[in-house]
């Protein structure tokens, strides 16, 4: 469900499925703060359709300047560059899975959204310790940065709201998997 909003267009197939069900979301996990779930699946479900293609356009389409570009090279990259040294090391994280993405578009694989769907990827097939890594190494150590700067950016609401659900999720994998995130040097 989050990979698919951080990644998908409000208006594609795959979002306006989530997105009819985010009523569900506060009963898809035990969350560790129910309210907070709730209130946030409400705000998302109240934004105009108008209001969030723009601001998805804006956040992740690239159009104007990003203040939060989705990607976790651009955080780690001294230059913050696209394809950096950590986006390269994602790749070959994900090819030592057999993990190949697929997206018809020319675009890193460390983008925010994938890397969640990758992750669920790797929770739904069992695979315990490629969902350490992908979160200790590869998205831990940029994804707080990320959101705030997301919640900080988003004039609609919704994303903010993404951002608080996303920021818990990871928090309460983190806690079940016991995963420790590298400390790592941002950029931006």
């Amino acid at each position: 469900m989050l990979g698919t909003l951080f990644y998908y267009s409000p208006n594609s197939e795959e979002a306006k499925g989530v997105i009819s069900q985010l009523s569900d979301l506060p009963d898809l996990l035990d969350w560790q703060n129910p309210s907070l779930i709730e209130d946030a699946a409400d705000h998302m479900g109240s934004v105009e359709s108008v209001n969030l293609l723009y601001q998805f356009s804006l956040l992740f389409e690239g159009q104007g300047a990003m203040a939060a570009p989705p990607w976790g090279s651009v955080y780690l990259d001294r230059e913050n560059l696209l394809l950096g040294e950590t986006a390269q090391a994602y790749r070959k994280f994900l090819i030592s899975h057999q993990v190949e993405l697929d997206t018809d578009l020319n675009e890193p694989e460390d983008q925010f959204g994938l890397m969640i769907l990758a992750m669920a990827y790797f929770m739904e097939t069992e695979n315990d310790d490629a969902v350490v890594e992908l979160l200790g190494t590869h998205l831990l150590p940029w994804s707080g940065r990320y959101l705030e700067l997301l919640a900080e950016a988003d004039e609609s609401g919704f994303y903010r709201a993404l951002a608080v659900v996303a920021d818990e999720f990871l928090k309460e994998v983190s806690e079940a998997y016991e995963v420790t995130a590298e400390t790592r040097q941002l950029y931006r």
